[in-house]
């Protein structure tokens, strides 16, 4: 089947990957005019790891990724107020856990790709007409073609969502923050494979220490209603100015260096819930379908999960696409629902209402060398799934 795909981040891009390898045809399409670079950091485990393991592409991930040793709370005046080695993580996932660009995993992923997946960059579909046997496909450039499946890989604000299922509004669930984030080359200090957050009631900045001399900083504050985010990089420094305005520790530097940033990542923290991912010939996959929210710390390993299943009930049921949806909502469902539960039951936890919550996050952090607190604190972090093996099946 010829299979278009809005959206070339991770999970896309892992989709086309598998529906190659099951013989079907993937288009891919992107609006941005490249592959995006940059981005936050993304803790990587559980199913997402085992599936590039999968891919062949866990040794380049690996290659890539940081070893995160600490993550350190300070106060004001730099002080340690808290925190927790990570080796409680690797004690949790046997070892098979990694920190690394986001931008670094859906390249990686793409370079398996390249060459052997038509993308149309620069352009995004615009209109989905379901015709007996297939899908009519408006672009906002490309002239308009006909495939057999459309598949929306394209994030929290899914286009072919909106076309297909409805607004947004009827889907979000606000988590009640915005988060920002951003790179600066040169900046000092360097804490190398640490992640060292400072907080007040309600805000939080966070730096982490990349290669090639570069910082990663992230913003992330609490709002009581969901907005819309800034539409450009000017009004996302006045936003972040006005927000953490006040804050000591090395907020005053970071601002002032932000001046000459672009394309500052800015949105709100939320989760997608929907009755349903798949109607007609279009299916949802990755944060369109469940955005977990980055609270779960795990997006684009779940992207990657339903990616694989979804690819592989395609192929396992031919042509038959209705059994195939079916069959990937069926699996990946009760899965996606527990990661979204787990997540809002962090969320109060993740940026304190208060400086008392503050410091009892804190102090609570302290206690994460004792490892039966660890494990009650931080959760299960080996995934429940069991991921069917296709090529035998």
């Amino acid at each position: 089947m010829k299979i278009a795909i809005n959206g070339a981040g991770v999970a896309g891009p892992a989709l086309a990957y598998w529906l190659l390898h099951y013989g079907h045809e993937p288009v891919l399409i992107e609006r941005a005019p490249a592959l995006r670079t940059g981005g936050y950091v993304i803790d990587f485990w559980g199913a997402g790891y085992d599936i590039a393991e999968r891919m062949g592409i866990l040794p380049r991930l690996l290659d890539l990724g940081y070893q995160v040793e600490e993550v350190r709370f300070v106060d004001a005046n730099c002080r340690r107020s808290g925190g927790f080695s990570t080796d409680v993580f690797s004690r949790m996932t046997g070892g098979r856990f990694t920190s690394l660009q986001r931008s670094d995993l859906a390249s990686t992923i793409y370079a398996a790709i390249e060459g052997k997946v038509e993308t149309l960059f620069g352009d995004g579909i615009v209109s989905i007409e379901e015709e007996a046997g297939g899908v009519h496909v408006g672009f906002g450039h490309a002239a308009p073609r006909d495939f057999d499946l459309v598949i929306g890989a394209d994030g929290l604000h899914s286009r072919v969502r909106s076309l297909t299922f409805g607004e947004e509004a009827g889907f979000e669930r606000f988590l009640g923050y915005n988060v920002a984030a951003f790179e600066l080359t040169g900046y000092r200090p360097r804490d190398e494979l640490v992640y060292v957050s400072h907080a007040l009631a309600g805000r939080q900045v966070s730096r982490f220490s990349k290669r090639g001399g570069r910082t990663l900083f992230m913003f992330c504050y609490r709002e009581k209603e969901p907005a819309p985010a800034p539409e450009d990089d000017a009004g996302r420094r006045e936003a972040l100015r006005r927000e953490f305005a006040g804050m000591k520790w090395e907020v005053p530097a970071i601002l002032e260096a932000m001046d000459g940033v672009e394309n500052i990542y800015f949105d709100r923290v939320s989760q997608i819930e929907m009755p349903r991912w798949t109607k007609g010939r279009v299916a949802l996959i990755g944060d369109a379908a469940a955005c977990v929210s980055l609270l779960a710390g795990e997006g684009c390993g779940l992207a990657m999960t339903e990616a694989y299943v979804l690819a592989g009930e395609i192929g396992h049921a031919g042509s038959d696409h209705a059994t195939a949806f079916s069959r990937y909502e069926e699996r990946m469902r009760p899965f996606l629902a527990d990661k979204q539960a787990a997540a809002r039951k962090f969320a109060s936890s993740f940026v304190p209402e208060t400086d008392f919550g503050i410091a009892f996050r804190n102090w609570m952090m302290r206690l994460m060398v004792i490892p039966p607190v660890a494990n009650f604190l931080v959760g299960e972090l080996n995934d429940t799934i069991d991921l069917p093996d296709y090529e035998a099946a």
